[in-house]
């Protein structure tokens, strides 16, 4: 018996290609596709199950220093260049692409409290306990063991904070005073005060360069506009601040890291109540740094662990630790928003990825557009239940696992106590107070 039938031949109407892939035409009428939206859960399931199976956010880390590292800066211009200061007074140069030492120098006798490049990157100012400010060429090339600083400032008193205009050759220090200078001359232009206290930081404002931060050890936060001869603004609140960080895109919003557990953002033209409060670390935060796009950013804290949040949300998308690293005492976002750096105290500089499943690396176009086909499932499914409890869930120690129950035990208990206290008392009489509002004592201008 003959039988006729249809054959196609792919040869025919199909070029050759490398890997035998052909396009294929799709029809893309909802009749015909009655289970679309059951396929697409599925897959949004298995992307945000491998999202967690691909994060392993740590790159390497930067070996060398022989005693705990006190602060990093990173280059304005270079992504590869990172600078380090220790406890010993060493300060070393770091290429970030080779993950090795460029030069090593002796700068102080004791603690490096602060490090900053100027504009151009041609120059690197140190301050430490010794009362010096110094400055070293950075382009300058390596002969000899010992190097000399091209510039030395001797201040009167220690200086705990610097930080340097974005445009102009002028710096900023504090301690006892905070003082302007000009990197030509040995004596400062100007001096700032407000109250007796000494002030630990300080950070210049990246879009309205003449603001200046700064953080008192009467738990302040100090604004100062370096035009004027007085500050502007001040805040005290309940704990002292660390450190603080002007968001790169909006030139109003600042965020401080507090000795309190948490990080509060504040929109520095009204200070009376921030305008979010950043919780889930379980000790004092040390240091905060934004993402050059401004919609994030990473602290290191004292409970040994580094996290990154959303500026405008209240707890961690993120949080990286290791066995080894001990308490964090500076953080950096990179100028490329791919890497974040921190730095610990047990000697070590260690790189991590700022998204923990991100590849590394040159992508294809078919990767490139699976990625994004993954990402829109996960953000068109993001509210349901087992999609939401795989995409939060984190590996984390049982030292903050432990701290995280005993801290909300402890709130649940104040908020009892206060519970109780309103409704036995007469109306008014205990106010309710905002939680943001909690942690703000008063604002002075």
């Amino acid at each position: 018996m003959k039988v006729k039938v249809l054959t196609r031949n792919p040869d025919v109407y199909l070029r050759e290609t490398k890997r035998d892939l052909h396009k294929i035409h799709r029809n893309y009428d909802p009749s015909l596709h009655p289970f679309e939206a059951a396929r697409e859960y599925v897959r949004a399931l298995n992307a945000v199950k491998l999202e967690r199976v691909f994060a392993k956010p740590f790159v390497g880390n930067l070996d060398g220093h022989k005693d705990g590292v006190s602060c990093i800066v990173k280059h304005p211009k270079s992504l590869s260049v990172l600078a380090s200061g220790s406890y010993d007074g060493e300060v070393r140069l770091w290429d970030l692409s080779q993950r090795s030492c460029m030069r090593s120098l002796q700068a102080h006798e004791g603690y490096v409290r602060g490090l900053v490049f100027t504009p151009d990157g041609s120059k690197l100012l140190t301050i430490g306990d010794d009362k010096t400010i110094k400055m070293w060429d950075t382009e300058m090339p390596f002969f000899s063991d010992i190097e000399e600083p091209t510039n030395t400032i001797i201040n009167k008193t220690v200086m705990s904070g610097i930080t340097h205009h974005r445009e102009e050759t002028k710096f900023v220090t504090c301690g006892e005073l905070c003082q302007l200078w000009e990197e030509s001359r040995f004596e400062p232009i100007r001096s700032f005060k407000w109250g007796h206290d000494t002030l630990h930081y300080a950070a210049f404002n990246p879009v309205e360069t003449y603001i200046l931060g700064t953080c008192g050890s009467d738990r302040s936060i100090v604004i100062y506009d370096t035009r004027k001869v007085g500050p502007v603004r001040k805040v005290i609140m309940t704990m002292r601040s660390n450190q603080l960080c002007w968001n790169p895109m909006e030139a109003f919003i600042f965020t401080c890291a507090n000795e309190d557990y948490n990080l509060y953002t504040y929109d520095s033209r009204n200070l009376k109540m921030p305008v979010n409060v950043h919780k889930d670390h379980v000790s004092a935060v040390t240091s905060v740094d934004y993402s050059p796009t401004g919609r994030e950013f990473v602290s290191g804290s004292y409970d040994k662990s580094i996290r990154i949040y959303f500026s405008n949300k209240g707890h961690s998308r993120e949080i990286y630790h290791t066995k080894r690293m001990q308490r964090v005492t500076s953080v950096l976002w990179s100028l490329d928003d791919k890497y974040v750096i921190s730095a610990s105290d047990e000697m070590n500089v260690r790189v991590w990825k700022a998204r923990a499943s991100e590849k590394l690396g040159i992508l294809n176009q078919r990767e490139r557009n699976a990625l994004q086909y993954s990402e829109a499932l996960k953000k068109k499914f993001e509210s349901h239940p087992e999609i939401k409890r795989i995409a939060r869930h984190r590996q984390i120690p049982k030292h903050i696992y432990k701290s995280q129950k005993q801290l909300q035990v402890q709130k649940q208990k104040i908020q009892r106590k206060e519970a109780n206290r309103r409704k036995h008392s007469k109306k008014g009489v205990v106010p309710f107070v905002p939680e943001r509002k909690k942690h703000v004592l008063q604002e002075q201008e």
